[in-house]
């Protein structure tokens, strides 16, 4: 079963992810719930003062688009998945091609990873934090994709792109989407404030003759799609295009939950 977005508001959302049902923070949903009788078949709830409360299960699988998931709860909250990246795989999908080279930074438990290797493009797949690339090891296993040509590395975001640019590397896509604030392999600390800029500039800098694409999300509050499109303007000295992000529901509200912009380079 895949994702669903049953319900917000009170500061909530009610999500199914495949046949278990979620209750987890929203800031946004400053409204009311529209089906208040659904939240009774919620199997679990998350608090930032309580962690989760429940029966939740440790582990479990979910399907979204064409890919097969392992999902788990963290004591952030998360699960493994950001349902509302959904929109900026199914651009990745229409742009890369076989042997493209595909940088994905903050690369998480490997999604969008595995899109482009599903496109047999040749994958770099950084992330800072071992268990969460062990984790995207997993999902790829669980997708026949364990022997796709996907290169899993952690490290810090900021200093492997330093190094790359002067190992003369390039890529035909980059995506990233940074933390609003986070700690690299050796505990180097990243503030999306102070270093997405010049983040942004190295990868620019890794962008090949046939490059496709460059694409940042973000989820931290103020960083609205204006403020995405500048940067990457600013950066590429072209315009990009820039989206709101949000989760949508059959029967409920749309939820927006970050911001993101393309550089489409063709």
């Amino acid at each position: 079963m895949t994702y669903q977005l049953l319900d917000s508001g009170y500061l909530r959302k009610l999500e199914a992810f495949g046949d278990i049902i979620l209750i987890r923070p929203c800031p946004i949903a400053i409204w009311a719930p529209k089906y208040p009788d659904l939240w009774k078949s919620a199997r679990g709830t998350f608090s930032r003062e309580n962690g989760w409360q429940g029966s939740v299960p440790k582990e479990w699988k979910c399907t979204l688009g064409n890919l097969e998931l392992l999902l788990e709860p963290t004591e952030f909250g998360h699960v493994g998945v950001f349902p509302d990246h959904q929109m900026i795989w199914k651009e990745m999908d229409q742009m890369i091609e076989k042997d493209d080279q595909v940088l994905n930074l903050f690369a998480y438990t490997g999604v969008a990873s595995l899109v482009a290797a599903k496109k047999k493009g040749r994958v770099v797949h950084l992330d800072a934090s071992k268990p969460s690339v062990e984790w995207a090891k997993k999902n790829a296993s669980l997708n026949g994709l364990d022997k796709a040509n996907i290169r899993y590395i952690v490290d810090d975001a900021m200093q492997f792109v330093k190094r790359e640019i002067k190992r003369g590397k390039s890529y035909e896509g980059i995506i990233l989407d940074p933390p609003s604030f986070g700690r690299g392999s050796k505990n180097q600390v990243f503030k999306i404030e102070r270093d997405l800029m010049p983040l942004l500039q190295g990868c620019f800098k890794l962008l090949s003759k046939k490059a496709k694409f460059l694409i940042l999300s973000c989820h931290t509050p103020g960083f609205t799609p204006t403020v995405l499109r500048q940067v990457m303007s600013q950066v590429a000295k072209r315009e990009s295009q820039a989206a709101e992000m949000f989760l949508t529901s059959e029967k409920g509200f749309e939820v927006p939950v970050g911001s993101c912009t393309i550089l489409k380079m063709f």
